[in-house]
């Protein structure tokens, strides 16, 4: 797991300050296990290899369905086995819980996971 610095993105509809960290963010590299796109955050679980080398599963909460899908992402985007890179904030409690900030696939495309950014379209 890697470290990131990044600006915090707004949150609409709870405080991301209650929950998650802004002086713990993460990168995680890891497969999808499951994709759950439910309101009001949708949230993927996947299977990272911690610096012990066993695996845990990570939950990364990210945005509502309508802005993912609005951002190109649908159901299919995240099959179970994908490989990809989540940049986020770590949860306060400490626990292998997220909330994410942007998504990177294997073939390097980019999106934003969160809410004030899911308006804005693909990351460049």
């Amino acid at each position: 797991m890697g470290l990131l610095l990044a600006a915090v993105p707004s949150w609409a509809h709870h405080a991301f300050a209650a929950e998650f960290d802004q002086n713990k963010p993460v990168k995680v590299r890891g497969a999808v296990v499951k994709w759950e796109l439910t309101n009001p955050h949708s949230w993927i679980h996947i299977d990272v290899k911690g610096a012990d080398g066993k695996m845990v599963t990570w939950m990364i909460e990210g945005a509502s369905p309508n802005n993912l899908y609005r951002l190109g992402l649908t159901k299919e985007s995240l099959p179970p086995g994908s490989e990809i890179v989540v940049e986020g904030y770590q949860a306060k409690d400490g626990s292998t819980r997220a909330v994410g900030r942007n998504i990177t696939f294997a073939d390097g495309k980019k999106f934003f996971l969160g809410l004030s950014e899911a308006e804005s379209g693909p990351a460049k």
